[in-house]
């Protein structure tokens, strides 16, 4: 039990929830907490489930750090990258719950999940970087150009669109979109069905299917990491 995470088991189904009371801004602790958490399930086997806040799944990196300079923010950004790196390695199945909006490094978790469903509203979802005047890192790009459609990769990075859930779809960013109230509960459904997936067969396939992207996204958090440490020192 952490103070702005929360986990749940339910049978082989351990759900990692952020909230933070606001906007699940990603911060030093979210982070921490978010590492640990999924570290744990790591260690246990569990499917994960990784969930927001009603109306929030997460805003992307806390703001207050990030434009705070120094080795804080360079770690924040490392720290979230590693995070989305550690849910596309998870050896067995991640359902990510959108339960309203993901931003910029929230919707980079959304990318990195197995299964995504969103929830039906006015929600907003997408990449804000180039709109408020920061170069796309190297990190993020290799993690959605692993999910998002073709058609819809440069619009999303380059362009900084922003969609709703049924755009997030066709984009990419989600799987599925639900009545709000759902969300949870199809999650629930759909981590069940895949914890039935032969574990062994599944870990092995995804490392497959995977691996290479891993090393590319591997080389790119370095080479942010030097940038960041450049720039914001």
């Amino acid at each position: 039990m952490g103070t702005v995470t929360t986990s749940t088991r339910e049978g082989p189904i351990v759900t990692i929830t952020m909230d933070d009371g606001k906007a699940n801004a990603l911060s030093p602790r979210m982070l921490e907490e978010l590492h640990d958490s999924v570290d744990r399930a790591r260690q246990d086997g569990d499917v994960l489930i990784l969930a927001g806040r009603p109306g929030r799944f997460s805003a992307g990196f806390h703001l207050p750090t990030l434009t705070g300079g120094g080795t804080a923010a360079s770690d924040l950004l490392r720290s979230g990258f590693e995070l989305a790196e550690k849910l596309l390695s998870h050896p067995r199945p991640v359902v990510v719950a959108c339960t309203g909006h993901a931003l910029a490094m929230g919707s980079f978790l959304l990318v990195s999940g197995d299964h995504r469903i969103g929830a039906d509203g006015d929600f907003r979802i997408g990449a804000n970087e180039v709109a408020i005047g920061l170069t796309m890192p190297r990190t993020a790009l290799e993690l959605c150009r692993q999910r998002l459609a073709t058609p819809y990769l440069s619009r999303a990075m380059a362009n900084a669109e922003i969609f709703d859930p049924d755009g997030a779809v066709a984009a990419g960013f989600l799987d599925a979109v639900v009545p709000a109230g759902d969300v949870l509960p199809e999650a629930r459904r759909v981590a069940h069905h895949l914890a039935e997936l032969d574990a062994a067969a599944h870990t092995a396939t995804k490392q497959r299917l995977r691996s290479e992207m891993l090393g590319r996204l591997r080389l790119a958090i370095e080479a942010d990491d030097v940038d960041a440490r450049t720039l914001l020192r």
